[in-house]
Parts: structure tokens; C-alpha cells; sequence
């Protein structure tokens, strides 16, 4: 099947990968998009994986403020040079990243951040609903299983659907940004203020 430029910028557009990655991806999958995205989002996995453990202490501190200056987000997201952190990709992620937060409002960035006690209390809740709609134990455990996965994917900011584009998810983003760069990426921290919300 011929490639079109046309198909490679549809790819482009859907995932953010290189133009040479996605045109590639299409040729390898018979011009298939969905299979080209699976293959993109797989390598993007695998190279993330390989520079999971490099030290990312370079970086840089994103603000955004909303619109009328009420709500505000500061990010720090690390990578391993100072080259790449000055790169338009870098921080268009940071940026992405922080308006994300704004918008979306996560407790933590992982699911082992989010702390023990929260997690305990909405364990507590769906195991109480699950019982009290007549579910036997061994469901029950299914069913609150299930709805804590659900919480995390709505709470945490590597799991949550980004906002301009819910296809993918923050990790995803991540993990393309990873592939692309060549170097290990992390979101380390964030705050969010709005004003008249206590913390």
C-alpha cells in the first residue's frame, strides 16, 4: 500500500512521534492507522523502559496561570541534559503538562503517591457499596478492585486521559516524549492554587 503524506501527517497529528517514525509505523502495518499508533505507543514504551533509571536533574519549573489569574499550576518536569529541557518539544510537554493540571486537578502523580489513607477510605466505601448490594465477598473484591483502578486513572496525572487529546493519556505523552528525545523525562512535582481553596 502506498504511504501518503497525508496519512503520515494524520499519524503525526494523533500521536506527536517524528515524521521518519510514523511514516515507518505506516509502511510496517500496510498503512493500517490504528496498528501504526499500537506500534508507535509499543516502541515508545520500550525505550522509556530502557532509561527508566537515568538520573533526570536537569529540567525546568512551568508555570501557567488561568485566565483571570485565579487558578494557578507550577510543574517541575526533569530530563537528563540541559540541551534537551531548552528544547520547543520540552517545553511544550512542561507547558501541556501544568495547563493539564489546572484543568484537570490530580492528587498525586502516581498511584503509589497517593497517600495511604485516601486510598484506604475509598477501599473502605466501594467495598461497603459492593456489599450492600447483595454481592457475595469474592465479588465484591472484583467489583472494588475494578472502581480503585477507575479512581487512580481519575486522580493520578500519569493515568489521567490529557485534556487536549483523551486518546492518550499523560504517561503516554511521556512516553513519546521519552522515545523522541532519546532520554530518560520525569514529572517530579507540582502545586496548585486557587484562590478561596483551602488546602
Amino acid at each position: 500500500m502506498k504511504i501518503t503524506s497525508q496519512m503520515v501527517k494524520e499519524l503525526r497529528d494523533k500521536t506527536n512521534a517524528g515524521m521518519m517514525d510514523c511514516k515507518k509505523a505506516l509502511s510496517e502495518n500496510d498503512g493500517d492507522m490504528e496498528k501504526s499508533i499500537d506500534a508507535l505507543r509499543t516502541k515508545g514504551l520500550a525505550v522509556a523502559a530502557k532509561r527508566a533509571g537515568r538520573s533526570t536533574s536537569e529540567g525546568v519549573v512551568q508555570p501557567y496561570v488561568h485566565a483571570g489569574g485565579k487558578l494557578g499550576v507550577m510543574v517541575e518536569v526533569g530530563c537528563e541534559t540541559d540541551f534537551v529541557a531548552k528544547t520547543d518539544d520540552f517545553q511544550n510537554f512542561a507547558k501541556d503538562v501544568a495547563m493539564h493540571i489546572a484543568a484537570v486537578n490530580p492528587i498525586a502523580i502516581t498511584k503509589e503517591a497517593v497517600p495511604e489513607e485516601t486510598v484506604t477510605r475509598e477501599k473502605d466505601i466501594y467495598t461497603q457499596q459492593a456489599l450492600d448490594s447483595g454481592k457475595p465477598a469474592n465479588i465484591a473484591e472484583k467489583i472494588v478492585t475494578g472502581k480503585l483502578d477507575k479512581y487512580f486513572s481519575e486522580v493520578c496525572l500519569l493515568n489521567q486521559k490529557f485534556v487536549k487529546n483523551p486518546d492518550l493519556t499523560i504517561q503516554d505523552l511521556l512516553n513519546e516524549l521519552i522515545a523522541k528525545m532519546g532520554e530518560n523525562i520525569s514529572i517530579k512535582r507540582f502545586v496548585r492554587f486557587q484562590v478561596g481553596e483551602e488546602k
